[in-house]
């Protein structure tokens, strides 16, 4: 067995360019077909229940989790499980999205009578709007390809990469529809990376009480070194008596003021600390905090309240820690 690897460039070449044609072609079948099963799917008081077999089957399974995390309840039944047992699964308030590239599936056209009974809205993504499903479906989305990308013109690729993406468009049509947003998303993915960045605010991960580094304007600069040395931030806040930030002194203002041949010893921080300084909110998003340092290309922040007082620190460690950055 040999592997040549210009024939396999162009082979990987062709079936990209073969399964990219096969998506193009379902921008013309977006038409009021589309609108009505959107309109089905965002009136089911139920679930979403999902069903396909073999290499369908897969792309049913996909479909489901991405309706649910985006808005739509759903969940995926193996229509060879559904006619022992798991039928039940399926409700008067539920809507069927079936696949079939032939629309002839045997283990499909079986539940059919239990969906006639329950009086379910079926729609079905098929490849040949002739079929027995595409017939009984309430809806009909036709998902066919001129070839599939396999050579032999036999494994499933082009027609499953078609049913994937009209999936997507139902998935996200409806995301729309619902208004479902960055932070709905999250709240169903908490353990994700995503999740962290949209629902971790800086109040969860800042620097608080005694971990502030923070001086009195009056403070000698040996002293503000000592003290970001001692909280390891990189950073000293600067206040008044009230706690109002009045500026700050970091690691980047040290290298400023050595070049000046400042005596440390002798010089009170707030002759040169930056004193137009950025700081965050506790509410904030710790993802928006982020984006302050990266645009400011600064590396801690003060957190205020509401009137300007010093309630904490965070630096880009903490992000990096929780898992923002």
């Amino acid at each position: 067995m040999e592997l040549h690897p210009d024939k396999v460039k162009s082979l990987a070449l062709a079936v990209l360019e073969i399964e990219s044609q096969a998506v193009r072609d379902l921008c013309s079948r977006i038409d009021d077909r589309f609108i009505d099963a959107c309109r089905f799917m965002l009136a089911c008081r139920g679930r979403i229940v999902v069903t396909g077999m073999g290499k369908s089957g897969h792309i049913a399974n996909k479909i489901a989790a991405t309706l649910a995390s985006t808005g739509t309840p759903a969940f995926f039944v193996h229509p060879g499980e559904a006619s022992h047992g798991d039928l039940g699964m399926i409700t008067a308030g539920d809507v069927v999205l079936a696949l079939s590239n032939s629309g002839e599936t045997d283990e499909l056209l079986a539940i059919l009578p239990l969906m006639r009974r329950l009086g379910v809205p079926l729609i079905c993504l098929t490849g040949n709007p002739q079929s027995t499903l595409a017939r009984e479906a309430s809806v009909n989305l036709d998902v066919s390809v001129a070839r599939e990308a396999c050579p032999l013109g036999l494994a499933p690729t082009s027609s499953t990469t078609a049913s994937l993406a009209m999936g997507d468009a139902l998935a996200i049509a409806l995301l729309e529809a619902r208004g479902f947003t960055a932070e709905d998303f999250a709240r169903s993915h908490p353990g994700g990376r995503l999740g962290r960045r949209l629902l971790l605010h800086v109040s969860d991960i800042m620097h608080t009480g005694a971990r502030i580094p923070k001086v009195a304007a009056d403070a000698f600069l040996r002293e503000v070194l000592v003290e970001i040395t001692r909280q390891g931030l990189g950073i000293a806040v600067v206040t008044d008596a009230t706690e109002q930030v009045l500026g700050v002194y970091t690691d980047g203002d040290l290298r400023r003021t050595l070049d000046r041949s400042i005596d440390i010893h002798q010089t009170a921080v707030a002759s040169v600390m930056t004193r137009a300084c950025q700081t965050a909110r506790p509410e904030m998003l710790a993802a928006e905090a982020l984006k302050i340092m990266e645009d400011q290309k600064i590396n801690a922040l003060p957190v205020v309240d509401a009137q300007g007082r010093l309630v904490g620190a965070l630096n880009m460690h903490d992000l990096l820690r929780a898992g923002v950055v």
